[in-house]
């Protein structure tokens, strides 16, 4: 598999590499998050981020611009936002080091399986929809801690069990799927 490296110039590729760059703020915020008003920033820009990611699939549909660095670009500016994150809330004992290694161990994962999957099949496999919803409640898990949630409340609690679960379920739906392709490799059928 060839990247064309021009492809990043597409709009949804930039508001990728956008999002990707806000682990360098995220990271120096969380230094301070004792501060409501840091929390409080912090929390706007990972609306902001997540406002993005919606944005960037959707531009690159609306403008025909999938391109195979936006299938790279977009999950990583995730992984490494996110990462950047949990990394940071484990640090400031704001998470507990189960939650942060089944997090960081997933992605560490998804990503090195990702990179063998594509140099046995050819093609940047995209994200799949289990894996979508994992994030998004990953995200909103951040989010409650951020917004310093009393981690007591049902509504915390709910979320960050299922957060542990679909970080099982999606992980067992990427292999499985990884799977698939190189059989359909293997069988001249991709």
């Amino acid at each position: 598999m060839k990247i064309n490296y021009k492809e990043i110039k597409t709009k949804s590729n930039l508001l990728s590499l956008l999002r990707l760059f806000l682990a360098i703020p995220f990271w120096f915020l969380l230094d301070n998050f004792k501060y409501d008003a840091v929390r409080y920033i912090t929390f706007a820009l990972c609306i902001f981020g997540s406002i993005t990611d919606i944005f960037d699939g959707y531009l690159a549909r609306k403008y025909n611009q999938v391109t195979e660095m936006g299938k790279i670009i977009d999950p990583l500016a995730d992984k490494v936002a996110i990462g950047v994150i949990i990394i940071k809330l484990y640090l400031i004992g704001e998470i507990n080091s189960t939650y942060f290694l089944l997090i960081i161990g997933r992605d560490i994962l998804i990503f090195i399986g990702g990179i063998i999957v594509t140099r046995i099949v050819g093609k940047v496999l995209p994200s799949n929809v289990l894996g979508k919803i994992a994030v998004v409640n990953i995200g909103l898990v951040i989010l409650l801690i951020i917004l310093n949630v009393n981690r007591n409340f049902l509504v915390f609690k709910g979320f960050y069990y299922l957060s542990i679960l679909l970080v099982f379920v999606s992980f067992i739906a990427y292999v499985y799927r990884a799977i698939e392709f190189i059989k359909k490799k293997n069988y001249g059928t991709l």
